[in-house]
């Protein structure tokens, strides 16, 4: 009986040096840990973040410089739907194509039905949702005329139900999931290639000081009850930026339209309700 052939060998090049990415929300986060691991895959990188943060975007651009990669800043106020389409443009004049955007910036206001009011909720929508959309309607014309293009939407757990006090952010994380299959689905045989992650909770910066404004002690990583973190603890954002990077290489090139949990536990069936003030 004749033997099997031979497995093929797994490419580690993941097909992404010369690549142009703009990475929205990189100034900080999530956003931060993928734009460093793209830089560090041969990606040319766009960091983006909103004006205030122009200082810290300048320095990880640097950063990244001083490792060898090549990034770029551009800030902009996603909430001002004007802003999206300039974004873009921006991208392609310095670098003159643009490959991959990787929709990751996000406002994460608390608060339950009680004080979701329609300013509260617009404002969410139009960062969460509406920019995503129209960064890719301005970007996908570029990609389309380049043989196609690949998206990211960084979505969140939540979309399926979240926390009460995350209402209006849960709400758009689900609007962001339809967005994703929908496009997927409208597009591929153009080119285009659209898939999502949805992270669990994860350890940023924001986040941890998010927590101690919350009245958690300032040691609170470290004491997250095992129901909510099985492993002991929460991702970290670099660990994030893995798998992101996955779904953005060669290697994933036939993948289109996932929309994939990045968390310890199932998330259908499991009680969404966090306990012990976290």
């Amino acid at each position: 009986m004749p033997s099997d052939p031979p497995a093929p060998a797994i490419a580690t090049d993941l097909g992404l040096r010369g690549k142009v990415a703009l990475v929205t929300g990189s100034a900080s986060g999530i956003g931060e840990a993928i734009a460093r691991r793209l830089a560090s895959e041969g990606a040319r990188v766009v960091i983006h973040g909103h004006p205030r943060q122009r200082e810290e975007a300048d320095a990880i651009a640097q950063s990244i410089g001083h490792a060898g990669g090549q990034a770029v800043v551009n800030v902009a106020d996603l909430e001002d739907a004007s802003a999206c389409a300039p974004l873009i443009e921006a991208a392609i004049a310095r670098f003159g194509q643009l490959d991959i955007l990787v929709n990751n910036a996000a406002v994460i206001p608390r608060g339950a039905l009680e004080a979701t009011d329609a300013a509260f909720f617009d404002r969410t929508i139009a960062v969460n949702v509406r920019a995503p959309l129209l960064l890719i309607r301005a970007a996908w014309p570029h990609m389309r005329a380049r043989g196609g293009g690949r998206v990211l939407n960084i979505g969140s757990v939540n979309a399926y139900c979240g926390e009460p006090v995350l209402l209006a952010y849960s709400i758009s994380k689900g609007g962001l999931t339809t967005l994703t299959r929908n496009l997927a689905d409208a597009h591929a045989r153009e080119g285009l290639r659209i898939n999502q992650i949805n992270p669990g909770w994860v350890l940023t910066d924001n986040e941890y000081r998010t927590k101690v404004a919350e009245g958690l002690s300032a040691n609170w990583p470290a004491q997250i009850p095992r129901e909510l973190a099985p492993s002991g603890r929460i991702f970290r954002p670099e660990e994030i930026a893995h798998f992101a990077v996955q779904f953005l290489s060669q290697q994933a090139e036939l993948v289109n339209g996932a929309v994939v949990e990045v968390e310890q536990f199932p998330v259908i069936g499991r009680n969404p309700n966090k306990a012990s003030g976290f």
